[in-house]
């Protein structure tokens, strides 16, 4: 609660807020100190300006008749009002800031200067000025919420009652009336307030009891600012605030869209409640690095005098001139030591500084949301949820990472001769830290993932590279070995779940593995042809999904992605077939000739098809020969089962020919031989064929 005090105080007076007004530009000021700000403009000047004074009466604020109204030049019990003489015939009434009116009957010599007509105001936060219109102060809309929660705070801390009509240092208030709602202090009380006539009716209470009473007592209904007899009953979209009825049939209002008063009430509150839900959460983030902050102070310190004993214990096995250089390198370590510091009890200033403001901003703004009056709420609701994102943003990314490690990152080499003496400098003896996995960049595609890192962002221990690791089990294995910090594994099996880590080392050893990252592979092979390990006189269109080649001798292109594990199955369209050539289907290594048919050498497993019939052949070999071929719109396709270890081929729909091949294990990429202008299309991510069954995978196939 301490820390919502400021959030409770005029920047004007420095004192609690006393009967606050809003200004438009969402701030508080109050009334007395906005009345003892205004500046006269150079346009009060003009005729227009001057009135007579039965109208000039009209220019006084409310405060202004307030004040009139309560003082007498006799103990009569009778008010003054505006220099009209008349006898009591109506009870009091209350003005608009809720201090009682009543009749007047003697004059007043002396009336408090009006408030100009031209006037201006500048507010004392934003600098902002503010001209004021023929309304003057009353203009402004009153601040109840602010008030309820000055009260509430005051009341919970027990502080004294002042005086309400105490014109500069107000004193404790000794007494309340009931009735007219104001507190007094002996003095006050004897002039304005004597018990005599009308006043002595009325009830006197100590200042608590007044407390409870006022706290107790039904809530004023609140009234527009521009029809003084109109209850706030919408709100005002466009113009975000609350309006009346008259306000909507003939005011400003009466083209702008508005909605119920309480509906708004309540979305104002639920915004205002979950930006502060996220200004809470960076709030516990800022007090547990606060707390890190002072463990590193304490963790510097203890560094700093480690580190200073064993630089003196090695300085002290040398020769005098060892000696001397062990001067000079304890000032840098020291130097080094309030260095680090410095660093850090300026950041747990600056941080405090800051958390004490949002912890503030926070209470105030929960003690506004126990508001119950929906008005006055939505007044001023915009601005707090302006300044509680505005609050949760300046938490941004870094402003809750240390700006310095509290590691001392050297190490004396006590080794050299004597004659290098002179030269002896701190030299990095440490091993590097964990790298820190960048998640944003790390992703799998098809059966590729890729993993990025980095150093941690204060760790100053030279790096020399990098050995990342991957696997399906406990025990995985190196990938990459090198100074990147990028790395793409290919070639994975499809969807399997890989465990992802890496670590950095340098001349001292290596560093510990960076946190584990859990990577998923595709469940369904996605792939097209792959334009750069095809042969030149193969072309490809249809964002490599379709293929042709104008050689007559046979041309290879594969696909972009290998398989070794699971079932996979995937189809091509003939789009173009002239003259019964004979095109290649099937899967080959990476190495395979690209200028023979596929199935020519060992790299590749193949069925090779006209419009009659087909064969199986690898390595040169033949076999196989089945009746059925291929023509324009045919359909072939190539089902790869490694739980098995085999190769089976369908055209249309229908297998040709017995299992094509057995044994099949290792990595395989699809591929395809064309020739003599035929024209085939792949469509890839196909179930498998429902005639067939897959068989369970191998429980001891091995890890990448």
């Amino acid at each position: 609660m301490e820390e919502m005090e400021e959030e409770l105080k005029c920047p004007v007076c420095g004192s609690f807020f006393r009967e606050p007004i809003i200004l438009p530009c969402s701030h508080n000021i109050c009334q007395a100190c906005a009345r003892n700000i205004l500046v006269q403009t150079p346009d009060a000047e003009s005729p227009q300006s001057s009135r007579a004074s039965g109208s000039a009466a009209s220019d006084y604020d409310y405060l202004d008749l307030d004040k009139m109204s309560l003082y007498s030049e006799a103990d009569s019990g009778y008010g003054s009002y505006g220099g009209f003489v008349s006898a009591p015939t109506t009870p009091c009434q209350k003005s608009p800031n809720g201090v009682r009116v009543f009749p007047p009957t003697t004059p007043i010599q002396h009336h408090p200067p009006p408030v100009p007509r031209n006037s201006c105001i500048t507010c004392p936060q934003c600098h902002r000025s503010l001209t004021l219109d023929e309304r003057g102060l009353r203009g402004f809309p009153r601040n109840r919420v602010l008030e309820g929660v000055v009260d509430r705070y005051q009341q919970s801390k027990a502080a004294a009652l002042r005086c309400q009509l105490c014109e500069k240092s107000p004193r404790e208030a000794t007494a309340m009336c009931e009735t007219c709602d104001v507190f007094y202090c002996d003095p006050c009380r004897l002039r304005c307030h004597p018990p005599r006539g009308p006043l002595a009716k009325h009830r006197l209470v100590p200042p608590a009891q007044g407390r409870v009473t006022r706290r107790t007592s039904p809530r004023k209904i609140s009234t527009c600012t521009e029809h003084d007899l109109e209850n706030l009953s919408m709100y005002c979209v466009q113009c975000k605030s609350p309006v009346c009825y008259q306000c909507l049939e003939e005011g400003s209002h009466s083209t702008h869209e508005v909605k119920a008063l309480g509906a708004m009430w309540k979305l104002h509150k639920g915004q205002l409640s979950q930006a502060l839900n996220i200004l809470s959460d960076r709030a516990t983030e800022a007090k547990e690095f606060l707390v890190q902050l002072r463990n590193m102070v304490q963790h510097i310190q203890e560094n700093g005098v480690e580190f200073e004993a064993c630089l003196v214990a090695q300085c002290d096995a040398l020769i005098d001139a060892l000696n001397r250089r062990k001067a000079q390198l304890l000032s840098r370590v020291n130097k080094e030591h309030e260095h680090k510091l410095k660093v850090v009890r300026d950041q747990i200033s600056h941080c405090t500084v800051k958390l004490r403001q949002t912890t503030g901003l926070m209470e105030y703004c929960l003690e506004v949301i126990k508001e119950n009056d929906p008005s006055g709420f939505l007044q001023i609701s915009d601005a707090l949820i302006r300044r509680v994102h505005m609050t949760e943003s300046q938490w941004g990314k870094g402003t809750l990472t240390p700006r310095i490690t509290s590691d001392f990152d050297l190490t004396l080499d006590s080794g050299p001769l004597l004659q290098t003496i002179q030269q002896l400098d701190f030299v990095q003896m440490k091993v590097p830290a964990a790298p820190i996995l960048q998640l944003e960049e790390c992703c799998t595609q098809n059966n590729s993932a890729t993993l990025s890192w980095k150093q941690p962002p204060l760790s100053t221990i030279a790096v020399d590279g990098y050995n990342p690791g991957a696997g399906r089990r406990k025990r995985g294995s190196e990938v990459y070995v090198g100074t990147e910090t990028i790395c793409t594994v290919d070639g994975l099996h499809f969807n399997s779940t890989y465990k992802s880590r890496v670590k950095a080392f340098n001349s001292s050893g290596v560093g510990q593995y960076s946190k584990t990252l859990v990577m998923q592979t595709s469940e369904i092979a996605w792939f097209t042809f792959d334009p750069v390990s095809a042969h030149p006189d193969i072309l490809l269109s249809n964002d490599n999904l379709t293929v042709t080649c104008n050689s007559y001798d046979d041309r290879v292109v594969m696909g972009n992605t290998a398989f070794s594990r699971g079932v996979h199955y995937w189809e091509m369209t003939v789009d173009r077939y002239d003259n019964h050539p004979d095109p290649a289907f099937g899967v080959a290594r990476g190495d395979v000739l690209k200028d023979v048919m596929l199935g020519k050498d060992d790299k590749a497993w193949a069925m090779y098809v006209d419009n009659n019939r087909s064969w199986f052949m690898h390595n040169n070999s033949h076999t196989n020969r089945t009746d059925g071929g291929i023509g324009k719109g045919a359909t072939v396709g190539v089902l790869l089962d490694f739980t098995r270890g085999i190769l089976i081929f369908l055209i249309n729909d229908e297998q040709q020919g017995p299992v094509a091949f057995e044994g099949v294990e290792g990595l395989y990429y699809p591929a395809i031989s064309l020739n003599r202008n035929v024209q085939v299309t792949l469509h890839t991510g196909l179930p498998i064929p429902d005639f067939y069954t897959p068989g369970e995978a191998d429980p001891t196939s091995s890890a990448c």
